[in-house]
């Protein structure tokens, strides 16, 4: 199996490590908490589906980039959480356990709700200084709030701003479609960000795109760039195993085509989340979650591989 190489255990019901870590270049960790969701649960449980998805990448080789991570990719299996903690608590031990990993890996994680990716930006910057961030999502992100309270899977845009981790003028979203007051909709872009909404990308792929993928490039520059990507990104016919789906979004292509364009830029990690798979149909988001992942590794290894 291409991402993390699993095997099932005798009871058919848990996956096992293959290989260890061992000097793997690159590492995959699983984020099992969905504590901070507003609409349906369910994302605790997205780390051994998208694994299990995996299965038909066992030994791909990607078409674009002529790699598969088989041999470079070690999995740490998943984050031991205090899930019944608030939320505080449940950050920091996400944050330590990250940045012991990536002080040795450059890290894909499987969350998990996206409350995980503040941790995982304050990991990163600590190693790496203040982060560029690539981050597609259907909702924006950027609410000061979440109904009340002071931080949730809504907020952690908005937080990771104000604290610094991230250069607002190196910060794009896109596929952003859902509904919100403007000062948060717009919030990325007022504080000298970019957004490609989903309403923008309609009807736009391939060579459509290329002048996009370019203004990004040129955007972040050499940056170090943290990547998240929440799976309702994806349209619900794409992806419909998800807490907050919004009709209207990308299509699987589209995501491939960024992901593909903007494999160049000075990536130092990446996280999906959001995956819900108790309300997916034939595997349809799991399915995405692990090319998505899959199509990241193979553009950060292939720009290792020596030239022929």
């Amino acid at each position: 199996m291409t991402i993390g190489q699993f095997a099932y255990a005798n009871n058919g019901n848990h996956f096992l490590a293959v290989e260890a870590l061992a000097d793997q270049p690159f590492a995959m960790c699983g984020i099992p908490f969905d504590g901070a969701v507003t609409n349906r649960p369910g994302a605790r449980f997205a780390p051994q589906e998208v694994r299990r998805a995996s299965l038909m990448l066992c030994d791909g080789i990607h078409p674009v980039f002529n790699v598969s991570p088989v041999d470079c990719l070690g999995d740490a299996r998943d984050m031991r959480l205090p899930n019944a903690s608030p939320l505080p608590e449940v950050r920091a031990a996400i944050e330590q356990q990250a940045a012991a990993l990536m002080a040795m890996h450059h890290c894909v994680f499987i969350g998990g709700d996206h409350s995980v990716t503040l941790p995982l930006l304050r990991s990163a910057k600590a190693q790496h200084g203040r982060l560029a961030l690539v981050h597609f999502d259907a909702h924006c992100d950027t609410w000061s709030d979440h109904f009340g309270e002071p931080s949730g899977h809504g907020t952690w845009t908005y937080e990771a701003i104000q604290e610094g981790l991230v250069d607002p003028h190196k910060t794009v979203q896109i596929g952003i479609r859902s509904s919100g007051e403007r000062s948060a909709r717009e919030y990325v872009q007022d504080q000298g960000g970019a957004i490609y909404t989903a309403r923008a990308l309609r009807g736009k792929d391939g060579d459509a795109l290329a002048a996009w993928v370019a203004d990004i490039r040129a955007r972040i520059g050499d940056t170090p760039c943290y990547l998240t990507l929440d799976i309702d990104c994806l349209d619900p016919a794409f992806a419909p195993g998800t807490g907050t789906p919004e009709p209207g979004g990308m299509s699987s292509s589209q995501v491939l085509t960024f992901l593909e364009g903007l494999a160049g830029l000075n990536m130092v990690g990446m996280d999906c989340v959001e995956v819900a798979p108790a309300y997916d149909h034939a595997e349809l988001t799991s399915q995405a979650a692990a090319a998505f992942i899959w199509t990241y590794l193979c553009g950060q290894i292939a720009k290792r591989a020596p030239s022929s």
